[in-house]
C-alpha cells in the first residue's frame, strides 16, 4: 500500500469543536452508511470480479461521453461550434475510457498471477535510478500518439525487482479494505474527480464519497448515470455542496482518508483551520504545537507555478511558430485555468533568435481563439496581474496578459503566484548550452512555485550535442513530472503515467501534493514521470526518420488551441476509444492531417 507517512497528526487536536453540520448532514450521513456496507463488498469481490465491473463502468462511461463532453462545455461557455469543445472530450470522456482499460489490463495481469510490469521494458535512469517504460504500450497508442512516450522514474534505491515485487498496491491484498475515502473533486476538468475515485478503488481498496466542486454541480446527473455501477453496489456516492459540506465530511469519523484537488490554501484550511478570520488565532496555536485539525491521513494534488525551459538552438522559422503555438498552448488551454498551465517562460538572454521567438509567441498568443475566462475569481486573478506588472501587454479583449520581465524588474509575483488564469510570463537567463539548461533548471528549483510539472522545448540536434548532460539536467530537475518537447498535460492524460508532485512534501510544506493517482500500473515509490515528444510534427519530422525520439506521423496535436480541427479531432479520438471503429479513426486521423 502507499506510504501515509507525514500526512497525519502527531497528536491528538485538543479543544477542537466539530464543524457545523449542513442541511444535508441525514443525507450523507446515510450516504456513508451505505458506503460502509460497500466497503466490506468490495473487499469479498475477486480480482477478476473487480475486472468485470470496470467492463461495465466502461459500457456507462461510453453511453453517456457525448452527454459529459456537451455538458461540461456549455458549462464553461463553449457553444455548439467553437473550435475548443473538444477539449472537453479529451479532458473527460477520453480519459476516463483509456483509464478504465488500463486498470483493466492491471488486473488481468494479476488475476493470472503475474505483476503489471511483466513484459514492460525497464532499465537505468541517471543518478542510480531505475525506469519503466509506461507509454506506449499497445500498436494503436504508438499510432495514434506517434512520436510520444513516456517513462516512469522510481526513487533512487528501487530495484527492478522492488519495483516489480510492489506493482499492483491494494490489489495485492485485495481482501483487506480500505475504508472510506472522502474525495474532494477538482473544478476545472471534469474528468479529474472520475479518476480521483477510480484510484481510490484500485489502488487503496477504498470505496469513495465523492464531492464536486460546484463548478461541476451540472455535470452530476451525467456522473451518476456515467457510474452507475459503481452506485449501484455501494462503491460511490456523489454529493454535492459548498465548503460546510466538506468541512463536515473531513472530520466524520466514518471517512478513513482524503483526497483534494486543488490549492495549497484550501489543504491548510482543512488539516490547520482557517488562516484568517474567526478561528485564525488557534489554527497558528496548532501549527506552532504541530497539533492539526484533521487527524486522519490526506493526499492531494495542488498545482503550482510551471516552468517552460526553451533550449536555445538553431529554429527554422517553422519551428519557432509552432513551438510558440506549443507554449500558447500551455497556457491557454482551458482558459488557463488548469494546475499544470505553463505560466514562466525561461529563456536565454544570449539566443540569437530570443527576438524571432518572442515575436512567435506574441503572434500565436493573440491570435488564439477567443473564449470567457470563466473559473471563479479569475477576474481577481487579472486584476492582480495587471497591478504586479503594469508593463504587461493585453490581449483577447483584455483577458490575457503576456508579461516580459524586464532587467532589474521583480519577478517573484509571477514565479511565486500560481495565477490559474491566462497570465503567462517570461523570464530571461544568461548563457548558452548545457550553462543555460543547468542555470534553468536551478532557476526552475528554486525560485517557482511548486514541484508538479516542468516543460523543456529542445531541437533534436542541440539535445544530441548535450548528451547526457542534458539528461543529468532533466534527473535534477525536482518535479512530478517533466515534458521534453511536450506539455505535461500528456503526462496527466495517460493512465500508465503517475501525477502528483514531487515526493518529499508534508503536511507542514505541502507544495504541489502528497502522494499520486492515475498510476494505472499501481506502481510504488514512484518518483516521476518524463514524457518525451516530437519537436517538429509531421510532415517535417519526416527528415528525421531513423533518429529516436524525433519522429512521428502525428500533425499538430488535437488539443493546441491553433488546430482548425482539434474539435472534430478529439471528438473522434474519444470515439474510437468507445467503439475501436477503424473505418470511422480513418475519417478523424484525415481531419487531423488538415489541422
Amino acid at each position: 500500500m502507499p506510504s501515509t507517512a507525514n500526512t497525519t497528526a502527531k497528536t491528538p487536536a485538543k479543544g477542537r469543536k466539530a464543524p457545523a453540520e449542513p442541511e444535508s448532514a441525514p443525507a450523507l450521513d446515510a450516504a456513508l452508511a451505505d458506503l460502509a456496507t460497500g466497503s466490506a463488498t468490495w473487499s469479498h469481490l475477486t480480482i477478476g470480479q473487480r475486472a468485470r465491473l470496470l467492463d461495465r463502468v466502461r459500457a456507462t462511461v461510453a453511453a453517456n461521453a457525448e452527454a459529459w463532453a456537451d455538458v461540461a462545455a456549455t458549462s464553461k461557455g463553449l457553444e455548439q461550434g467553437h473550435p475548443l469543445r473538444g477539449e472537453e472530450w479529451l479532458g473527460g470522456p477520453y480519459a476516463a475510457l483509456i483509464a478504465l482499460d488500463a486498470y483493466r489490463r492491471t488486473l488481468a495481469a494479476i488475476a493470472k498471477g503475474g505483476s503489471p510490469l511483466d513484459g514492460l521494458k525497464m532499465d537505468a535512469a541517471p543518478g542510480g535510478r531505475v525506469r519503466v517504460h509506461a507509454f506506449p504500450l499497445h500498436p494503436v497508442d504508438g499510432l495514434l500518439l506517434s512520436g510520444y512516450t513516456g517513462e516512469v522514474w522510481f526513487q533512487p534505491g528501487v530495484t527492478e525487482g522492488d519495483a516489480a515485487r510492489t506493482a499492483g498496491l491494494g490489489q495485492l491484498a485485495p481482501t483487506k479494505p480500505g475504508g472510506i475515502g472522502l474525495v474532494l473533486g477538482a473544478g476545472n476538468q471534469s474528468s479529474i474527480p472520475v479518476l480521483d475515485v477510480f484510484y481510490e478503488l484500485l489502488a487503496n481498496n477504498r470505496v469513495a464519497i465523492l464531492k464536486v466542486n460546484p463548478t461541476h454541480d451540472a455535470l452530476v446527473p451525467v456522473f451518476e448515470r456515467a457510474l452507475a455501477p459503481l452506485i449501484d453496489l455501494g462503491f460511490l456516492r456523489i454529493v454535492t455542496g459548498g465548503g460546510d459540506v466538506g468541512a463536515y465530511l473531513t472530520q466524520h469519523p466514518r471517512v478513513a482518508h482524503v483526497h483534494i484537488t486543488g490549492a495549497a490554501p484550501t489543504f491548510d484550511t482543512i488539516v490547520w483551520g482557517p488562516a484568517t478570520g474567526q478561528g485564525s488565532a488557534e489554527t497558528k496555536r496548532r501549527r506552532a504545537e504541530n497539533r492539526p485539525l484533521l487527524e486522519k491521513p490526506i493526499t492531494a494534488e495542488l498545482g503550482g507555478v510551471s516552468p517552460i525551459i526553451v533550449v536555445p538552438g538553431a529554429w527554422s522559422e517553422a519551428d519557432l511558430a509552432f513551438q510558440a503555438e506549443h507554449v500558447t498552448t500551455m497556457r491557454l488551454q482551458n482558459a488557463g485555468h488548469n494546475c499544470i498551465a505553463g505560466q514562466v517562460v525561461i529563456l536565454s538572454a544570449d539566443w540569437p533568435q530570443r527576438e524571432a521567438f518572442l515575436a512567435a509567441l506574441e503572434k500565436a498568443y493573440a491570435a488564439a481563439p477567443m473564449r470567457s475566462v470563466w473559473y471563479p475569481r479569475s477576474g481577481e486573478k487579472l486584476q492582480a496581474a495587471a497591478s504586479d506588472y503594469p508593463s504587461g501587454r493585453w490581449f483577447a479583449d483584455g483577458t490575457r496578459s503576456l508579461v516580459e520581465i524586464e532587467q532589474g524588474q521583480d519577478a517573484s509575483a509571477l514565479e511565486r503566484t500560481e495565477y490559474f488564469a491566462p497570465v503567462l510570463g517570461v523570464v530571461e537567463l544568461p548563457g548558452l548550452g548545457q550553462e543555460f539548461v543547468d542555470r534553468a533548471v536551478a532557476h526552475a528549483n528554486e525560485r517557482l512555485a511548486g514541484t508538479l510539472g516542468a516543460n523543456v522545448l529542445i531541437d533534436p540536434a542541440t539535445q544530441a550535442a548535450l548528451g547526457s548532460g542534458f539528461e543529468n539536467a532533466m534527473a535534477e530537475l525536482r518535479y512530478g513530472a517533466i515534458a521534453i518537447n511536450a506539455w505535461t498535460a500528456f503526462a496527466f492524460l495517460q493512465p500508465t503515467l503517475t501525477w502528483g508532485g514531487f515526493p518529499g512534501a508534508t503536511i507542514d510544506d505541502v507544495g504541489s501534493g502528497i502522494g499520486i493517482v492515475h498510476n494505472a500500473l499501481l506502481l510504488d515509490r514512484v518518483e516521476r514521470t518524463v514524457v518525451r515528444g516530437p519537436f517538429r510534427p509531421f510532415p517535417r519530422s519526416a527528415s528525421a526518420i531513423g533518429r529516436p525520439g524525433t519522429f512521428s506521423v502525428l500533425p499538430k496535436p488535437p488539443w493546441f488551441v491553433s488546430s482548425r480541427t482539434g474539435a472534430a479531432v478529439s471528438e473522434g479520438f474519444t470515439r474510437f476509444q468507445m467503439t475501436h471503429d477503424w473505418i470511422g479513426m480513418g475519417k478523424t486521423l484525415l481531419q487531423a492531417f488538415r489541422a
